[in-house]
């Protein structure tokens, strides 16, 4: 359908049907803060409303016999690693494909469990590192990051199995060489003899919460650009890093509060939000903290996928001693959450 927009706003109105169905993006709106377009309806929306040399559109949809008008200044792409409004945007993403996959689920924890759940979890397994992240007093997120066939043989278990294979994988030894496991031994009775700090385990967990178990492949990825005319990328729309630092979700709130603050003072000085020369301020400032952590990740990456036996035993100690040092550890979380 196409309507010519009103004469008052002289603006461009292009059709945005696909196959005559379309559905009201209202459903899932905020109106304090747009619409939050939802997946199947912006393969149709996003032509109409996305072009580098216009700077916005009146588009005219059916939902199917009112008529809504989407009045669009400025568009987030939050659409994940897989972005269409990325590839609408025609703009090249740099990928490495790590040949993992993240198994994630909800997890109920064990009610006699010896310690608060305030604490995030992470064990590295030959396979790749497991973690269980807090949720809340009794709930855990997983994200078991392992080979593609192991994933598919997580994914394939029973509930009961399931649950059997992660309290096993966070407190089962781990077969090493008689050499590392000395190390790690005098490294642990030095630091209980100096500090009387002991090693916790990791809570139980009981149950799964039913239908949250999944997998996704795992990877590197950047965008060769964040910004465009009128549009931006956020989040893994615009790069992509292994959750073994947890710092994917970290990475997104970096970008939604710089973003937020390029275009208050966008807004406030009477500017256009979506013009190119506002939009590359939060693209210069994100880049130096993003790449930063890509490169990080990917280094540690490949360090917790290498079998040489010193490299085995300085990356254990190192993280040994990582955590058995808080001020360490403050520094290095509040970098992460910086």
């Amino acid at each position: 359908y196409l309507s010519p927009p009103p004469s008052s706003l002289h603006r461009r109105s292009r059709d945005a049907t696909v196959r005559g169905y379309f559905y009201a993006a209202a459903a899932a709106a905020y109106s304090a803060s747009g619409f939050a377009v939802l997946a199947c309806f912006i393969a149709g929306v996003l032509p109409a409303l996305y072009h580098p040399h216009l700077s916005y559109f009146l588009v005219h949809l059916f939902y199917p016999c009112p008529l809504l008008h989407i009045l669009s200044l400025f568009q987030v792409g939050a659409d994940g690693y897989n972005s269409l409004v990325r590839k609408q945007m025609g703009v090249q993403n740099f990928t490495i494909a790590y040949n993992q996959m993240g198994v994630v689920a909800t997890l109920q924890l064990a009610s006699d469990s010896p310690v608060d759940n305030v604490t995030a979890w992470q064990r590295f397994l030959p396979t790749g590192p497991i973690a269980l992240l807090p949720l809340n007093d009794r709930m855990s997120s997983l994200v078991w990051s392992t080979s593609v066939a192991e994933a598919k043989r997580l994914l394939q278990l029973d509930g009961d199995a399931f649950v059997a294979a992660v309290n096993a994988a966070f407190s089962k030894p781990v077969a090493r060489s008689t050499f590392v496991d000395q190390v790690l031994s005098n490294v642990h009775s030095l630091i209980k003899q100096s500090s009387g700090q002991r090693f916790e385990p990791a809570p139980a967990v009981m149950s799964e919460v039913e239908k949250s178990r999944a997998a996704f492949p795992l990877g590197l990825g950047h965008t060769s650009t964040y910004v465009g005319q009128g549009v931006c990328l956020i989040g893994d729309a615009a790069h992509r890093v292994h959750p073994l630092a947890g710092q994917g979700v970290n990475l997104g709130f970096g970008d939604v509060q710089t973003l937020t603050d390029v275009l208050a003072d966008a807004s406030y000085a009477g500017l256009g939000l979506g013009t190119v020369g506002e939009l590359i301020k939060y693209e210069q400032e994100r880049l130096k903290h993003n790449v930063a952590v890509l490169l990080t990740t990917h280094g540690l990456q490949r360090l917790y996928t290498t079998d040489f036996l010193p490299t085995v035993a300085l990356r254990s100690v190192g993280l040994t001693l990582t955590n058995a040092m808080p001020p360490v550890k403050k520094f290095l979380m509040n970098y992460a959450m910086s």
